[in-house]
């Protein structure tokens, strides 16, 4: 009820905003604009509730418990192929909700990390045609693999702030990315090694952000504060939100036929991680504060 109740308002915002900045058609032509037997409020209530079910099959969920457990929430349903076709459609509308659920959720302090979404095993990558041009061969902390890269900004709530979605060859530390990706942040960026680049590190203290992250082996030791330190041993509540959203969440599987269900899947994937009721979090008996210091 409570995602149904979300996607309602949202919805109804959006289609206000759209039918007001829409550009009229011509005067001759008839636009056809006949509704579907389902809106895009009850499409974007069933795939996120789908991710949080716990069923693997969406056309298990869909014909198994939307169809019968659920018929009296969803009394008009459609097929599973018409579904698909109407999940598509209502991808723009969940991008956008899921913008409006990341907003305002800045603390201080946040964690940054990317994981690879495989969409093929190794062995099949060569015969491997939905993703081709997509999708890339990419090298993580677990080795090579095929298809993209998830990367995700959290705070110490363990709520989503931002996320983007790149080819696997995309390195973590890309500036563009880095910079899109941290707009709205200020106070401390906790990372791994791989975001370890001093002109990054730059370009966002001037930005209001203070990037921490280890050092590697080979290079010259710096002075940080006991906070910090204790902050990046705490870096893996991020790599817990990560294993949710692939194992609870279902947002990585390899059976997709067309790009457009793997952008709602996903998508909807980490609708359904805003609506867990528990999240990896950290108790911090500190805060920061929104001017930095050298």
């Amino acid at each position: 009820m409570t995602i149904f109740c979300i996607a309602d308002d949202f919805c109804k915002t959006f289609i206000e905003t759209i039918n007001k900045n829409v550009l009229p058609g011509p005067s001759d032509r008839k636009i056809r604009n006949k509704p579907c037997k389902m809106s895009d409020i009850e499409v974007i209530t069933i795939m996120t509730c789908f991710h949080l079910s716990g069923v693997r099959n969406f056309k298990a969920f869909d014909t198994g418990d939307v169809q019968t457990r659920l018929q009296e929430e969803f009394p008009v349903t459609v097929s599973y192929n018409r579904f698909v076709e109407l999940s598509q459609k209502a991808i723009i509308p969940m991008v956008l909700m899921l913008q409006t659920l990341c907003n305002d959720k800045c603390t201080g302090i946040t964690f940054i990390d990317s994981t690879a979404l495989k969409v093929s095993n190794s062995r099949r990558i060569g015969q491997h045609k939905v993703f081709k041009g997509f999708a890339e061969r990419g090298h993580c902390s677990v080795g090579y693999f095929y298809g993209f890269k998830h990367h995700i900004i959290i705070n110490e709530k363990g709520e989503l702030i931002n996320f983007a979605m790149t080819k696997g060859n995309k390195h973590d530390a890309d500036h563009d990315l880095i910079m899109q990706l941290t707009k709205r942040l200020f106070g401390k960026l906790y990372g791994d090694k791989g975001y370890l680049s001093k002109s990054l590190f730059e370009k966002l203290f001037f930005q209001g952000v203070h990037l921490v992250t280890k050092i590697r082996k080979n290079m010259k030791n710096c002075l940080m504060s006991l906070k910090d330190k204790i902050m990046l041993r705490k870096r893996a509540t991020i790599e817990c939100v990560n294993d949710e959203l692939k194992n609870i969440c279902q947002i990585e599987h390899s059976r997709h036929r067309c790009f457009k269900n793997f952008i709602a899947n996903t998508v909807s994937a980490l609708i359904a991680y805003c609506f867990l009721p528990k999240k990896p979090s950290l108790k911090v008996d500190f805060k920061y504060s929104n001017q930095l210091s050298l």
